[in-house]
């Protein structure tokens, strides 16, 4: 220790003044610390609505230097870091509504799951080829942040933000498993290779295999995007369907809850009045079907005649069947429910939304909960029931594959829509309680992946914007703005092929997850193997 003139502490007494340079070693292990949080907010910017996809590559590069040899107390910090610096502006938009409690409670509990995940990582960080286990690692905290707690909440995958990137093919392959896995282990690719590199320069001798598993983490990930890009078409096998779009808007004020609910199933109704009277015009080609978003109707249009008979004009006025997004109770159940109404026959099929969004229509630990807050039970006055079977119309012969809002975020929900039939999938939702923030774009860019993964055109109604229509390729062909009333009408392929992701289902991620099992098995292996030399 560098020590200067001494000081006085206290009278009679003197203490040595530590110099300048004894900051040194305290700054340096700050550097750490800020660099974990800054590679998670590098990651946070690669997402919707930006376009930076790549960013997610040097995100990682740096979170590999992070981590690379910790311990398992350090590396768990580190990672609780850059999962803060990652989720707490991503999931920003959950205060919107509610305040700032729950999304800072949300985030917390997800960040711990993302350190955990670094903890292995760190891990297998000391094995050869460490960027492959430790991409795998990452994954297999995916598919637990995916399942765990409250039957998971998968808003973050890494696949997710890469609807614009060049890795987007390898949905079709594995689905977002894989899609992640690429991008994690390129960027971890990247930053074993400059550091063997520097490595090299320093000593003069390059470590040929450990250089050559850095290059094929790299090379390897953009090789598959650019041969999967085969499994991408945008072209028609079952031919054509012409479809409708609507967004009907919401109030931002100044009505009460139930004029409000009046007044959104008024606005789509109207959105559909003049659609039919600009295809009575010619303006537009009349659709084969017409697709509103969810809470289009929150009046329960089986128990109230009034709202029955808005719907029933309106599917009469344009003459096709009407997908509806209702809110029903059935049997003592609420359900959040698709309902598929013929502008003759009235209401002939129903679909009840399987994955429900806790804290937003289910509460978990209610009694828990509203001792911390009343506010929540207040707001959160009834469970929304789940439904059982896929969500699948059958509309003039097409299949219409649905998965209502949150759901779009589940691999599964999405999938079985595909097994059982569907040529087109369609994603009605409402962002209007989160106002302009990021959460829309963030839900479209899972629709773009959805039509890749599954090779299949997408329509996202929403009641308040972005509405839009996805060819099966990822690209939007036409979207909305926000808090517009607006209408989008296109002829779009129908397909039957299956990708591989279809195909395969879980079982990509399955080999992820049990990869990264073997590379921890391994990584604890040797540690014990160590710890008994030296004690030897």
């Amino acid at each position: 220790m560098t020590v200067t003139a001494p000081s006085v502490d206290e009278p009679g007494r003197l203490r040595p003044r530590l110099a300048p340079a004894s900051w040194g070693p305290r700054l340096a292990r700050l550097v750490p610390a800020a660099a974990a949080a800054l590679s998670g907010a590098l990651l946070y910017v690669s997402f919707p609505p930006r376009t930076l996809w790549w960013l997610a590559l040097p995100a990682f590069a740096v979170l590999g230097r992070v981590l690379r040899g910790r311990r398992w107390k350090a590396a768990f910090g580190l990672g609780y870091l850059f999962g803060l610096g990652f989720l707490l502006p991503l999931l920003v938009w959950t205060s919107v509504e509610v305040g700032p409690f729950p999304w800072l409670a949300l985030v917390a509990a997800e960040a711990v799951l993302v350190a955990l995940a670094c903890v292995g990582i760190a891990a297998v960080s000391r094995l050869p080829a460490w960027p492959v286990w430790a991409a795998a690692v990452w994954i297999a905290g995916e598919a637990v942040r995916a399942r765990v707690p409250f039957h998971g909440f998968p808003w973050g995958k890494i696949a997710f933000g890469q609807a614009d990137g060049v890795f987007l093919p390898l949905a079709a392959v594995g689905g977002t498993p894989v899609l992640g896995f690429a991008v994690v282990l390129c960027g971890f690719g990247l930053y074993e290779g400059v550091r063997l590199a520097r490595e090299g320069r320093r000593t003069r001798a390059l470590r040929r295999p450990a250089a050559a598993a850095a290059l094929l983490s790299v090379a390897v990930p953009v090789a598959g995007a650019l041969a999967a890009r085969a499994l991408v078409s945008d072209r028609a096998e079952d031919g054509t369907a012409t479809v409708a779009v609507i967004q009907g808007n919401v109030p931002r004020a100044g009505l009460e809850f139930n004029a409000q609910r009046r007044a959104v199933l008024d606005y789509h109704a109207r959105e559909t009045q003049r659609l039919a009277a600009d295809v009575k015009a010619g303006k537009v080609p009349r659709p084969d079907f017409v697709l509103w978003p969810e809470n289009s109707s929150d009046i329960d249009p089986f128990a109230f005649a009034d709202a029955r008979m808005v719907i029933d004009q309106a599917a009469k006025a344009i003459g096709v069947p009407i997908s509806v997004g209702g809110v029903v109770e059935r049997d003592g159940r609420l359900l959040n429910e698709q309902i598929l109404w013929d502008p003759v026959k009235g209401p002939v099929q129903t679909y009840d939304k399987r994955q429900i969004q806790p804290f937003g229509e289910y509460l978990p630990l209610r009694s828990l909960v509203g001792a911390i807050n009343k506010s929540w039970t207040s707001m959160v006055r009834e469970d929304f029931s789940r439904g059982t079977e896929p969500g699948v119309f059958t509309i003039d012969g097409t299949k219409v594959g649905l998965a209502t809002c949150y759901e779009a975020a589940f691999d599964w929900a999405v999938r079985d829509t595909v097994t059982h039939g569907a040529r087109m999938i369609s994603v009605p939702s409402n962002n209007a309680t989160f106002d302009r923030s990021e959460m829309t774009y963030q839900q479209l860019a899972m629709s773009r992946v959805r039509a890749v993964e599954h090779s299949r055109t997408v329509t996202v109604p929403v009641t308040s914007g972005v509405s839009a229509i996805i060819m099966p390729d990822g690209h939007i062909t036409q979207k909305t703005g926000m808090f517009v009333p607006a209408y989008l009408v296109q002829k779009v392929p129908l397909r039957s092929s299956t990708t591989p992701a279809t195909e395969l289902g879980v079982l990509p991620e399955l080999a992820l997850v049990l990869l990264a099992a073997g590379g921890l098995g391994r990584a604890i292996g040797a540690g014990v193997r160590g710890r008994r030399a030296t004690a030897g």
